[in-house]
């Protein structure tokens, strides 16, 4: 506008216009900023006192969404759909929507669905980290002493899977694991950082996506930072909101329910099953060892039949569930899916618990001569 101004002495209608529209959008923030403050404020005891901070809940009673347009897409899930990709008014920092592609061709609405499933998960980890996405699912997690080991060993879950898929590190990403990376198909390739030798190896395979993101603030650790308070889930004419799923357990909050109690590295494969759960579909039955998953059935119906596919893609992977730990999001409703992992292998399970058959789930654990702790918690993710 400056050069316009200067040039021309004048502006063109077409500049006005945009300007209008600037204007418009700030006001219309600024007063959606209002409302959703205001909305939000506590009634149910009478107006606050003249001094007093209003008691606010946390949804309010209407709430105004403010994004902005980062790019229309080609198509959205389906080539018959349109779509575009928008990003929050302030975006949290170490956020998918902060990315700076580096290389590649647009990013599709399944590319970007898929990402943000693997980024969230692989920022999690406070050590050396691998994700492995497809179609939402992590089809391999892992955690090793460097990027190369941590690949190698997400990359062994479901190397069928994997092809294609979407990959994302914790750590900067160097030649060597970029040369192990580049010889499988993928669509997506995320990371805080890449060495210049790293980007060059990429460099004859223009069709991959690079994407550059900054780790949030804090690390895993600082749980608020980089993710979303609140999801957002869009039904027939409406919304449904929720705090976001950012529970993070502990060894203390584990609760050991069996005979046989879990050894400490035993406790380690079920915390670090328990992570992935939380990013796989429900129904999730998840088996990890040695810092990496062994085994992932997600998406059904029922949970005995993720139990049932989990080992049948260990076995198809050619991996030993032997001495496994397993994760289940919710708990066992019967003895059925607890058999099934065990005779898989499974030595140690975590769950939820809950069920009205807890007491039929432990006689059974008790029976198989397993460890079995309670989160308390479920992961639900629909």
């Amino acid at each position: 506008m400056v050069a316009e101004l200067k040039a021309s002495k004048a502006v063109s209608d077409a500049t006005r216009f945009k300007l209008a529209v600037a204007a418009f959008n700030r006001i219309s923030n600024y007063d959606a900023a209002i409302s959703d403050f205001l909305s939000a404020i506590d009634l149910s005891n009478g107006l606050p006192e003249q001094e007093a901070a209003p008691v606010r809940t946390l949804f309010p009673a209407q709430s105004n969404g403010r994004f902005i347009k980062l790019q229309d897409l080609r198509y959205g899930e389906n080539p018959h759909q349109q779509a575009a990709f928008f990003r929050d008014l302030y975006p949290a920092p170490g956020s998918l929507v902060t990315a700076t592609q580096l290389q590649g061709k647009e990013l599709s609405y399944n590319n970007i669905a898929d990402a943000d499933a693997a980024w969230e998960c692989v920022k999690s980890f406070d050590v050396p980290a691998c994700v492995i996405v497809k179609h939402a699912n992590p089809c391999g997690v892992a955690v090793g002493a460097h990027p190369l080991e941590a690949y190698s060993k997400a990359f062994q879950t479901d190397p069928t899977s994997a092809f294609g898929g979407i990959i994302a590190f914790n750590r900067t990403v160097d030649e060597a694991a970029a040369q192990q990376v580049a010889k499988q198909f993928v669509e997506v390739l995320m990371a805080p950082g890449f060495t210049p030798e790293a980007l060059a190896v990429f460099k004859t395979k223009v069709n991959v996506r690079v994407l550059q993101i900054a780790l949030p603030p804090g690390g895993p650790t600082a749980w608020d930072q980089g993710r979303n308070a609140v999801d957002v889930k869009r039904v027939g004419s409406g919304l449904l909101m929720q705090t976001a799923d950012n529970h993070e357990l502990t060894l203390a909050d584990l609760k050991v329910v069996t005979k046989v109690h879990p050894t400490e590295q035993q406790l380690q494969d079920l915390l670090f099953a328990w992570k992935v759960a939380t990013y796989v579909k429900s129904n999730a039955i998840v088996f990890c060892g040695n810092g990496m998953t062994m085994g992932v059935g997600a998406g059904q119906m029922s949970r005995l039949d993720s139990a049932r596919i989990a080992s049948i893609k260990a076995q198809a992977a050619g991996l030993s569930l032997v001495g496994t730990a397993v994760a289940s999001d919710a708990f066992f409703p019967f003895r059925d899916g607890l058999d099934v992992v065990v005779d898989a292998g499974a030595t140690c399970v975590i769950q939820p618990g809950g069920s009205m058959r807890d007491q039929e789930v432990i006689d059974a654990a008790n029976e198989r001569g397993v460890a079995m702790v309670y989160s308390g918690v479920r992961h639900f993710r629909h």
